[in-house]
């Protein structure tokens, strides 16, 4: 029992942490009614079927087919480095952070693993997430605390844009220098393999389930409906595809909706919050979102202040910094420890002072604007 107690540790580092803190609070804050609203099923039920939507693309050969292709268009590696960083910077402007990085940290870590250059998998997926949750505060649907805090606060399309674009801005520009120098200029691919779709169907499958998943995502269809139909075809097709499904990540987030709720109903937490809003908003939402995440940062300090813009400058840059700032960080690192091999103090370090010049510039900016 406690040998495999440790292999768990060892395999899921993450969750275990999680689970401790989560615990934590539970002595805190004693379970209740209340506790039956923590979590939050409709992120959980999107995770799961894009996780297994992305496990079918994958079975499909459409990595192996956009690796070909993407390489045999270009053999610069500073314009590959561009392209890998800023697909999830603009395309989580749609379709959220957590959706991108499902999307594209898996295609990168195959692309760079095929052709040699495991060394840039921790600095281009580390700048990747940077890019998911910095290009998703540029519009309402782009993350949850966008969403909450424009109909919260009532918010025009005028008032949102003229806070968050400026930020997204500087943020393009950021990452466009920085992603650069990830890859070197001349790419030594040798004689390219030509790699075609090998499951037409399966491929044909994915890419209607992945269309009523981003329907869910900007709640046109309801998440409980969509989940049904992508476990009911899979596991008539190829039920296999769910061992690729990660559930410790879900039962992560779980954890961490736990430890953030719990955290917000504690009356010296809420006292201090409180003391700190009338200081800095930019600063204390920010300051609270490497603490219990951005998400749940915006829902409790949304009832202390009416400093909306702030707040909003806050909870988005307040995504940069620790791992769980943005949960969909989470899903970056869960991805990364898969590797054969993996360096979890390594990528930790760059994530973290990638994090932090990031954190540091945009909050200067945001004070300054």
């Amino acid at each position: 029992m406690l040998r495999k107690i440790k292999v768990l540790i060892k395999k899921e580092p993450v969750f275990f942490i999680s689970a401790l803190c989560a615990a934590a609070t539970v002595f805190l804050v004693p379970p209740d009614r209340e506790y039956l609203g923590y979590i939050d099923f409709r992120v959980l039920a999107i995770l799961l079927c894009l996780m297994a939507v992305v496990a079918g693309f994958k079975k499909a050969g459409i990595f192996s087919a956009l690796t070909y292709r993407l390489l045999k268009s270009t053999k610069k590696g500073k314009i590959l480095g561009v392209l890998l960083v800023m697909l999830p910077f603009f395309s989580s402007m749609l379709i959220t952070n957590d959706v991108a990085l499902i999307i594209f940290i898996p295609f990168t870590v195959a692309l760079l693993t095929g052709l040699g250059y495991e060394r840039s998998i921790i600095p281009l997926t580390v700048m990747q997430t940077v890019a998911a949750n910095l290009g998703s505060m540029a519009t309402p649907v782009g993350n949850p605390q966008n969403l909450f805090i424009y109909s919260a606060f009532d918010l025009s399309a005028g008032e949102f844009f003229g806070v968050t674009l400026p930020l997204t801005g500087i943020s393009f520009l950021c990452l466009l220098g920085g992603s650069l120098f990830i890859l070197p200029d001349r790419l030594e691919i040798g004689q390219l393999k030509k790699e075609t779709v090998s499951d037409k169907k399966l491929l044909a499958v994915c890419i209607a389930l992945f269309a009523l998943s981003l329907l869910t995502v900007f709640r046109v269809l309801p998440y409980q409906l969509v989940t049904v139909i992508t476990v009911i075809v899979f596991l008539i097709l190829r039920r296999e595809l769910f061992k690729e499904v990660d559930f410790m990540l879900l039962l992560t987030f779980i954890c961490f909706f736990v430890i953030s709720e719990n955290l917000g109903r504690i009356e010296e937490v809420r006292t201090l919050l409180q003391t700190l809003l009338g200081k800095s908003t930019l600063l204390t939402s920010a300051g609270a979102s490497q603490i219990i995440s951005n998400v749940p940062s915006a829902v409790l300090l949304s009832g202390f202040t009416d400093n909306w813009r702030e707040l909003l400058e806050g909870v988005n840059i307040g995504g940069l910094g620790t791992p769980v700032a943005s949960l969909a960080s989470l899903i970056t690192l869960k991805f990364y420890l898969k590797i054969p091999e993996a360096k979890i103090m390594k990528f930790l370090g760059v994530f973290t002072a990638v994090n932090a010049v990031g954190l540091v510039v945009l909050l200067v900016f945001a004070m300054l604007t």
